[in-house]
């Protein structure tokens, strides 16, 4: 049955496109950050390992909504590995690196995410699309907070 929610087809196309380079970087992040709580090492092993934990459940959840969003707005959301790699800049590690790197990786990673975020509010914006403005506005709040804790870790 053919959409109609109030957003033209162009602009739902549009903020489609946008979500799912917000999934893809999300679905990536989360992998990352779900590797180093695996494979963190040193004196901050417990602390690092512990608030890994924390975050890759926050993205975890945070996918789903954005894949629902996505198919709220008529089209079918990227699900695998090759299609995510296309869509996101969030490179995946060569190796283990070590706790410090780590944190670099995933501020850097965080700060992918907010620029993504931040480029799709004008996008829903003009479709005056609320729901998505809305999803992306509370991602960008976790995003920013997670970076700036991540960093303030590294001094």
């Amino acid at each position: 049955m053919k959409i109609d929610i109030g957003i033209p087809e162009a602009e739902r196309l549009a903020v489609a496109d946008g979500l799912k380079k917000l999934l893809a970087d999300t679905y990536t992040l989360y992998l990352k950050t779900h590797g180093y709580h695996w494979n963190v090492t040193g004196p901050m092993f417990h602390t690092l390992h512990e608030m890994f934990m924390i975050q890759y459940t926050e993205l975890w959840n945070a996918v789903d909504l954005i894949a629902e969003r996505i198919r709220s707005v008529g089209v079918m959301a990227p699900a695998g590995y090759d299609e995510f790699a296309k869509l996101t800049e969030i490179q995946p590690d060569k190796g283990v690196p070590e706790a410090t790197e780590m944190l670099r990786q995933l501020v850097t990673g965080h700060e992918t995410v907010i620029k993504t975020c931040r480029s799709l509010l004008p996008i829903a914006e003009k479709a005056g699309d609320e729901v998505t403005l809305d999803v992306v506005t509370q991602r960008l709040t976790i995003h920013e907070k997670t970076a700036w804790m991540l960093r303030s870790l590294l001094g």
